[in-house]
């Protein structure tokens, strides 16, 4: 199946470096180029790709407030920020907008073709440097952790395990073999959780979860 991308970023040269990178790559094709954020919530609308790279410092409408809109559209593709520094503010608000993760712009072409298609399956590109940063952020925060505790309240206690491997970046298929599940089981808990928190995505609920230190 062939990934299908957008690439926006306001920089025209770091947008053409992208669709050189990915239009090269077997199985995938750049779609459309954006840039700024509100041509690229148009450009989802009107080509429905797979994935979407994000550059998140942009004139005009910016990559956080794109995949806040992007998120609320009817079945959203994951959309992954884009960032020059490792560790960028920018990035942990992004990841709260509804951002599947992050990829730096140094990111080496055959590791950036193989994250897009990780991101295209669903799962969470967030490299170990940025997860270590967002636990020791969050668990230095008392009072973030007592409102992420609170608002896993209405969790049960089976969706609370299954969302506490999602916090360890768990993929669903290891979920079901730690608890002892069937991956559609999982997937059904993953769902219920979504539902009843009013997250995004599986990132946002991994996220929750660490801040309230499960």
């Amino acid at each position: 199946m062939t990934v299908r991308v957008l690439v926006v970023d306001d920089e025209p040269m770091v947008g053409a470096h992208l669709r050189t990178i990915l239009g090269a790559a077997p199985g995938m094709e750049v779609v459309a180029t954006a840039a700024d954020g509100a041509e690229a919530v148009e450009a989802v609308v009107l080509h429905a790709p797979d994935v979407v790279l994000m550059d998140l410092r942009m004139p005009g409408v910016d990559g956080i407030t794109a995949t806040t809109r992007i998120a609320a559209l009817p079945d959203p593709p994951p959309v992954v920020a884009l960032t020059t520094f490792d560790g960028d503010e920018h990035v942990h608000r992004a990841l709260r907008a509804g951002a599947a993760g992050y990829l730096l712009k140094s990111t080496p072409p055959d590791e950036l073709v193989d994250l897009v298609r990780v991101a295209a399956q669903g799962h969470t590109v967030l490299s170990r440097s940025a997860a270590r940063r967002l636990v020791e952020r969050s668990s230095d925060a008392h009072a973030s952790r007592r409102r992420a505790t609170a608002r896993l309240a209405p969790l049960t206690e089976r969706e609370r395990e299954v969302v506490a491997l999602l916090g360890e970046g768990r993929s669903n298929a290891e979920i079901a073999g730690r608890l002892h599940l069937t991956e559609a089981t999982v997937k059904g808990y993953v769902s219920n959780a979504l539902d009843k928190l009013g997250c995004s995505n599986r990132t946002q609920l991994g996220l929750l979860a660490r801040e309230a230190g499960l």
